[in-house]
C-alpha cells in the first residue's frame, strides 16, 4: 500500500511538472514562439538584463544595478576587452586544479594511461597477457577500476609459464596493492581526472568570472572547434587546448584562432591529421633509417640490439626468437597499419570551421587541402616516450631521445607538442578553391588558412553562428549580412564583429528578449549565479551529463547545438527540473546555497518574493498559474544514477592517495536535502520553469 501511495505521488508530480513545461511544445519549439508577443521597445532596465543574459551567464544579485550605474555602452566595451577586468576572484577558485598549469608532457607523466602502470606491475610479477585477462575477469564484479581494455593488454615482462585460470584471490589482491603503491609512490593521478578538473574550471570560471563575455566566447569557440575528450589520447591535450588555444584567441583575430586550432595536438589527434602523410613518404629515412629498414625487412636485429632487447624485457634467446617470429607472421598477414593521407581535418576545416556546408568547395578541394596539411603532426602523440619514465629509471626518455634524433628533432623535444614533419609532407602543387598553393613545406597549410579566412563564405558562416548564439535561433539575413561585413572588413577581428552585433538594432528588439532557450551549461551556470550559490564545479558535472551536455563529451566535430529544438523535449526538461530541485535543496556535493533572503510568512509570499528576485517579476500568466498549483504538490525526488557517476569524482582528490571505489560511489550520491522546504520548493519550481529556461 505504501509503494502504491508513493507511485501515485510520483505520477502526480510528473504530470504537474509536465503541465508546467508544456508551453515549450505548443505551436512551435522555436524561440520566437515562446517569448512575449509585445512589440514595444525594451526599457533600459530590460536592455541591461538582456545584455547580462546574452553576453554573460545571467545576473548575480546586484549586477543589474552595477551595470546601470556604469552605463550599458561602457559595460559592453569593457567586456570586449577582458584584459582590463580584474578577475582575481575567479582565478583563485581554480588555482588548485593542477592540470590547468601542466604541459602535455607533464600530463602524460603525472596522469599516465593505466596501461603503463599495469605493464610495470605485470613485468615485476612475471605476468603474461593471460594473467591480466584473468585478473580482469575476477575483478569485473568486485568494483575494480581497470578499464575494459586492460584485460587484453600484453605485458612487456617476462614470458613465464603461469596458468591464468588458477590465479588466486591472493594474487589478485597483491596485484591491486602493487598498482595502488605505484600510484601513491609517484603521486600519480588517473587520466579521467584531467577532464574532470578542466570541466570544473570551466564551470567555476563561468560562475565567478567578471569577464563574462570571455567565458561565453570560450564556450562558443570550444563548440565551434569541438574536440571529443574520450577519443584515445585526446584528453591529455585538452588543458593546453583551453589554456593556450581557445582562451587567448577567443576575442582576438579569427585567423590566429584558426591557425592555433590547426596546430593544436588536441585537434590534430581528434581529427587524425597527426597521422596524415604523403603516400610517397620514405619511411624511416634519415640517420639510422637504412639499417633499421634492413632489420625490419629481415625481422632479425643485429647482435648488439638482440642483447639490448633481451636485457630490457628479461628474455632468453628462445623467447626472443619466438617473439620475432610472431612479428614476421603479423607483417606477412598485412596487419601492419598502412599510412597515407587522411581527409578528416580537411573536410571539417571547410565544412565546420570556415566556409560552411554550402561554402562552395568540392570533394576535390577536400583532397587538396588534406595534401596541404600532410606533415602537421605531434611529437610522441600518445605519451609513450615518457609516460612511465619516472617509474622505469628514465629508460623511456632514453628511447624517446633516440627517436627524436631519427626524426631530426632536438633531444629535449616535448612529448605531445606540434611538429611539422617535412618528410611526411606532400610537396606537389595544389589547386584549392581555384587558387594555386605551392608555397612549400608548412607554408602550404598556412596559405590554405589565408584562403579560407578571406573567403566571403567564411564571413557569412561565422556571422550566422554568432547571430544564432547571441540574438535568435533564426536571425534575419539582413543582420547576418551586416555582421559578416564587419567580419570581412576587419579581416576577421572578433571584437569588431561582436561590437557590430551588440550595437545592431535587431539585437535589442522585443521579440528577441528572453527568446532563446538556455543550453544545459548555460542553465546550470545561470542558476548558480542567480541564487548566489557557491560551487567547486565537481558533482555539477554529473547533472550536466544527465541533461545531455557533458563538457568535452560531444563525439561529432559539430559540437553541441545552440538552438531550442535540440534541447526541448520532455526528458531533457524534466532533468532540468531535477537539477533545479537538487541545487536549491543543497543536495549537490560541493555546491551550497543560502535561500534565506526568500523567506516570507506564507507560501504565496515566498513564491512572489522568489519571482521578483529570480525573474525580476517578469513571468507569464500560464507559468504563474502553474506555480501556484504546484506549490502544494510534492516535488520530484532528484537522483543521480550510473549515467553521471563517471563525472562526479571530487576533482581535487588524487586517486592513489586514498581514493577508493567506495569513496567514489559516495561522491556519486546526492546529499540529503537541507534548508526550508517551502522556500527551496518555490525557488526550485521557478528555476525549472519555462520562464527561467529562456534568456
Amino acid at each position: 500500500m505504501k509503494d502504491k501511495f508513493s507511485l501515485i505521488h510520483k505520477i502526480s508530480a510528473f504530470l504537474m511538472i509536465f503541465a508546467m513545461v508544456a508551453p515549450f511544445f505548443t505551436v512551435s519549439v522555436t524561440a520566437q514562439m515562446m517569448q512575449k508577443t509585445s512589440t514595444k521597445s525594451l526599457t533600459e532596465e530590460q536592455k541591461v538584463r538582456h545584455v547580462l543574459n546574452r553576453l554573460g551567464f545571467g545576473a548575480r544579485p546586484g549586477d543589474v544595478e552595477k551595470v546601470k550605474a556604469m552605463g550599458l555602452k561602457k559595460y559592453i566595451e569593457q567586456q570586449l576587452n577582458p584584459s582590463s577586468i580584474n578577475d582575481a576572484a575567479a582565478e583563485a577558485k581554480v588555482k588548485n586544479l593542477d592540470v590547468l598549469k601542466l604541459s602535455n608532457e607533464e600530463l602524460f607523466a603525472k596522469y599516465p594511461a593505466q596501461k603503463a602502470v599495469l605493464q610495470i606491475v605485470a613485468r615485476e610479477n612475471g605476468l603474461t597477457k593471460g594473467d591480466l585477462a584473468q585478473l580482469k575477469a575476477k575483478n569485473k564484479n568486485k568494483g575494480d577500476e581497470m578499464s575494459k581494455d586492460n584485460g587484453a593488454m600484453m605485458a612487456d615482462g617476462k614470458d613465464k609459464e603461469k596458468d591464468a585460470a588458477q590465479m588466486s584471490d591472493i594474487d589478485r589482491r597483491k596485484f591491486q596493492q602493487e598498482v595502488a603503491e605505484i600510484y601513491q609512490k609517484y603521486e600519480l593521478g588517473r587520466p579521467q581526472q584531467i577532464t574532470q578538473q578542466l570541466a570544473a574550471s570551466r564551470i567555476m570560471r563561468a560562475v565567478y568570472s567578471e569577464r563574462q563575455l570571455q567565458e561565453q566566447m570560450v564556450d562558443f569557440w570550444t563548440n565551434h572547434f569541438n574536440v571529443y575528450a574520450n577519443k584515445s589520447a585526446t584528453k591529455w591535450f585538452l588543458p593546453e587546448y583551453d589554456r593556450d588555444v581557445i582562451r587567448p584567441n577567443a576575442l582576438g583575430n579569427f585567423k590566429d584562432l584558426l591557425l592555433a586550432t590547426a596546430k593544436s595536438p588536441a585537434m590534430l589527434y581528434y581529427l587524425d591529421n597527426f597521422q596524415s602523410v604523403s603516400p610517397n613518404m620514405q619511411m624511416n629515412a634519415g640517420r639510422g633509417g637504412n639499417e633499421r629498414n634492413r632489420q625490419m625487412q629481415s625481422g632479425q636485429p643485429n647482435p648488439q640490439r638482440r642483447e639490448q632487447i633481451k636485457q630490457r624485457y628479461g628474455l632468453n634467446d628462445a623467447e626472443l626468437d619466438a617473439r620475432l617470429k610472431q612479428n614476421q607472421q603479423r607483417q606477412k598477414q598485412g596487419q601492419k597499419m598502412k599510412r597515407g593521407i587522411n581527409e578528416n581535418y580537411a573536410r571539417e576545416i571547410m565544412e565546420l570551421h570556415t566556409l560552411g556546408v554550402d561554402g562552395g568547395y568540392t570533394q576535390k578541394d577536400i583532397g587538396e587541402v588534406a595534401r596541404a596539411f600532410t606533415g602537421w603532426t605531434i611529437i610522441d602523440p600518445r605519451g609513450y616516450r615518457n609516460a612511465a619514465a619516472k617509474m622505469e629509471n628514465d629508460d623511456q626518455n632514453k628511447r624517446g631521445n633516440r627517436l627524436a634524433r631519427l626524426m631530426g628533432l632536438p633531444e629535449d623535444a616535448q612529448s605531445g607538442t606540434f611538429y611539422f614533419n617535412e618528410r611526411a609532407h606532400d610537396g606537389g602543387e595544389k589547386i584549392i578553391l581555384g587558387q594555386k598553393v605551392n608555397e612549400g613545406g608548412i607554408k602550404d597549410g598556412l596559405k590554405v588558412i589565408d584562403i579560407l579566412v578571406n573567403n566571403p563564405a567564411t564571413a557569412k558562416f561565422i556571422a550566422r553562428k554568432l547571430a544564432v548564439k547571441f540574438v535568435s535561433d533564426n536571425p534575419s539575413d539582413a543582420l547576418v549580412g551586416r555582421v559578416a561585413e564587419a567580419f570581412h572588413n576587419s579581416k576577421g577581428d572578433i571584437k569588431t564583429t561582436l561590437r557590430a552585433l551588440f550595437t545592431d538594432k535587431e539585437f535589442y528588439t522585443a521579440q528577441n528578449y528572453r527568446a532563446k532557450i538556455k543550453t544545459p551549461f548555460e542553465l546550470v551556470v545561470s542558476a548558480i549565479r542567480t541564487v548566489g550559490a557557491d560551487t567547486n564545479g565537481g558533482q555539477v558535472q554529473a547533472m550536466l551529463v544527465k541533461m545531455g551536455e557533458p563538457l568535452y563529451g560531444y563525439i561529432a566535430p559539430t559540437g553541441y547545438p545552440d538552438v531550442a529544438e535540440d534541447w526541448v523535449n520532455t526528458g531533457a526538461l524534466l532533468e532540468r527540473m531535477n537539477f533545479a530541485v537538487a541545487l536549491v535543496s543543497n543536495r549537490i556535493r560541493g555546491t551550497r546555497v543560502d535561500l534565506s533572503k526568500f523567506q516570507a510568512a506564507n507560501k504565496q509570499e515566498i513564491l512572489n518574493k522568489a519571482i521578483g528576485g529570480i525573474l525580476d517579476g517578469e513571468i507569464s500568466p500560464n507559468t504563474k498559474a502553474m506555480l501556484l498549483k504546484q506549490i502544494d504538490q510534492p516535488l520530484i525526488e532528484p537522483k543521480l544514477d550510473d549515467t553521471g557517476e563517471a563525472m562526479v569524482e571530487n576533482t581535487s582528490m588524487q586517486v592513489g592517495q586514498g581514493g577508493k571505489r567506495n569513496r567514489q560511489n559516495r561522491q556519486a550520491q546526492l546529499l540529503p536535502p537541507s534548508g526550508n522546504p517551502e522556500v527551496f520548493k518555490a525557488v526550485g519550481l521557478i528555476l525549472g520553469s519555462p520562464d527561467f529556461q529562456r534568456q
